[in-house]
């Protein structure tokens, strides 16, 4: 499940605190970050270290060592913090600057790196960590704990870097087998140039569901269901319903034909679904993923939110039943357009807001920053607990207005 993240390996978050009379002073905030994360890290010390190759034996693996550290680096900004956080819309070459950039491209590579960002009425923190060593739901877990520490509280969750709790066939044998075919000039580890597009080419906006957005959204599923005679086994979770939108949205924002299939990817967190379970603590990346179809016509028609959300329920129970199935994604690229897919990262779950208190409130923002691809939607919880967070990147400005107007309408 990681070998395959060794030339994908940049995940990367950035989290934006305006100033209120609760925020320390800019020296004073550096200080608690560096000292609490010193302290964080010696219970996440892998963090600490450096992906390697292991000529030896074909593996990659990580290093760490007492001397180990993570970069921290620290820069200032002249952009309002406050427009950066409000702004529906990204301002993309701002937000890339409050991240430390590093270079994983080659091994050795460092797993982690973090910044701090002095604005004239607040901060960031950006983070940087290696996808090969930690997920989502990992990153979110290690920013739990650090902002734990620097509040002067004890983490809820104890980590765990047990690799052998995850079991797949073949173990580590499997692992060389897949770093020989998709890096196979190890130690680099660059990724592919087909599947590396700029950035800052795309347009970038971030739309919020709030709670009663989400529970109308849910009946409207249910209804269209029923009145279409194909009633849904069981209501709609929120994960379901908000993909179910965002894949509708995508099926009518893009010129496609009306003999084309609109394609959808994502990727389950496989933690809960193992035999038996990985603790909620599990730091590394556990995921599957999963591939959808469905007609242009079908997600344009009057129904379409009812059949989105009744296949993408059907892949969620699919992985349910077997967990592992599609660890190895590289495998759905095949039968892949990449032109007509919406790929979803993140979660509904990820309780991003709440955990990143560390000590002068919630962020204001958070954005994921490496989203690269033209349909890429991530999600996380809202702000306020309740509702979910949408961040979407698309690369034409007028495919990003008709998603817009498509997801205001159908929440209507």
């Amino acid at each position: 499940m990681e070998a395959l993240w060794v030339v994908f390996p940049v995940l990367q978050h950035v989290l934006l605190y305006e100033a209120d009379h609760d925020m320390p002073p800019f020296d004073a905030i550096l200080e608690s970050l560096r000292s609490s994360l010193a302290a964080t890290l010696g219970s996440f010390a892998p963090l600490a270290g450096k992906l390697v190759h292991l000529e030896e034996t074909g593996d990659v693996g990580v290093s760490c060592s007492a001397s180990d550290g993570v970069r921290f680096v620290v820069a200032e900004c002249d952009t309002d913090i406050g427009r950066l956080a409000g702004d529906e819309e990204h301002d993309l070459r701002v937000l890339e600057g409050l991240v430390p950039e590093v270079d994983m491209s080659q091994l050795p590579a460092p797993v982690l790196a973090v910044q701090a960002t002095r604005f004239q009425g607040g901060v960031a923190v950006g983070v940087t960590v290696h996808h090969g060593v930690a997920d989502g739901r990992a990153l979110w877990t290690f920013v739990e704990a650090w902002a734990a520490v620097c509040r002067g509280e004890t983490p809820a969750t104890t980590p765990c870097f047990d690799r052998s709790l995850v079991k797949l066939p073949g173990g580590e044998e499997l692992a060389r087998s897949v770093l020989r075919k998709v890096a196979p000039n190890l130690p680099s580890v660059a990724p592919p140039s087909s599947l590396v597009e700029e950035r800052k080419r795309f347009t970038r906006r971030t739309f919020t569901l709030d709670a009663g957005d989400i529970q109308r959204l849910k009946q409207r599923i249910v209804h269209l269901a029923e009145s279409h005679g194909a009633p849904l086994p069981r209501p709609p979770s929120t994960f379901t319903a908000v993909v179910a939108l965002a894949w509708t949205c995508f099926a009518r924002c893009k010129p496609f034909s009306s003999e084309d299939d609109a394609q959808l990817f994502f990727f389950a967190d496989t933690r809960d679904c193992l035999d038996p379970p990985v603790d909620a603590g599990y730091i590394g990346a556990c995921l599957t993923g999963s591939l959808s179809k469905l007609p242009v016509p079908e997600l344009r028609g009057d129904h379409a939110l009812a059949a989105a959300a009744s296949e993408v329920q059907d892949k969620i129970n699919k992985v349910k039943e077997d967990p592992v199935a599609g660890w190895n994604f590289f495998t759905l690229i095949p039968d892949a357009c990449l032109d007509r897919i919406m790929n979803i990262s993140g979660s509904s779950g990820f309780r991003a807001y709440e955990v990143a208190d560390f000590g002068w409130g919630k962020p204001r923002r958070t954005e994921p920053i490496t989203m690269n691809h033209d349909g890429q939607v991530a999600l996380m919880r809202s702000r306020d607990g309740q509702g979910v967070q949408v961040s979407v990147s698309l690369l034409q400005p007028a495919h990003m207005d008709a998603f817009k107007s498509s997801f205001l309408e159908l929440l209507k």
